[in-house]
């Protein structure tokens, strides 16, 4: 069965963003964006809000911008063909290979679970994370911390009030400081 990993950067206080909805914190470290291109390569679709999904848009057309170095064209090789599903109320088309999501995240994700395919479901968002979280789907949380503390904003984990036991899986540390976490959801 496709796991389901729920990976983005995070303050060391835990949010995604910061109070004034920035993330301008965790930015170009070419060693972490060398991560993620890594990361990407075992993903075999990736499910969005519209938050991020209107962020990630730049890449569609970032392969036109000829100071993008070799890094981001191969990024853009690997997240471009990439099938998505976008989770929106106010969208009414998306670009690429995206597509709307047509049921909540849980039917998304068993939808997918059952279909044939390779690599993992991600999910990118905290708010959407927060939906998979409470329904048990997350195997394996993933998270790029940043020594930085913002003091609030969207917190990386949702605040369910409930415990959910993890195992450390992998620690690593990348460039200027920041640390690779990977915990799998023990059951």
């Amino acid at each position: 069965m496709r796991s389901v990993t729920y990976s983005m950067n995070i303050s060391l206080d835990g949010y995604i963003v910061g109070p004034d909805g920035s993330f301008d914190w965790s930015g170009p470290e070419p060693e972490v964006f060398r991560f993620w291109i890594d990361e990407i390569r075992d993903v075999g679709v990736h499910l969005m809000g519209r938050r991020l999904y209107e962020t990630m848009l730049y890449w569609e057309t970032a392969d036109q911008d000829p100071a993008l170095g070799d890094a981001e064209r191969e990024w853009i090789a690997l997240w471009n063909p990439l099938p998505k599903v976008v989770f929106s109320t106010t969208l009414s088309a998306v670009e690429g290979q995206a597509r709307l999501a047509s049921g909540g995240v849980a039917e998304e994700i068993e939808r997918l679970r059952a279909e044939p395919g390779e690599g993992d479901i991600a999910i990118g968002g905290a708010t959407l994370a927060a939906q998979a979280a409470e329904a048990g789907l997350i195997d394996e949380y993933r998270a790029i911390v940043y020594p930085v503390l913002v003091g609030g904003g969207i917190p990386f984990f949702p605040r369910d009030e409930r415990q959910v036991d993890l195992e450390l899986v992998e620690t690593r540390p990348l460039a200027a400081k920041v640390v690779y976490l990977r915990h799998r959801v023990l059951r």
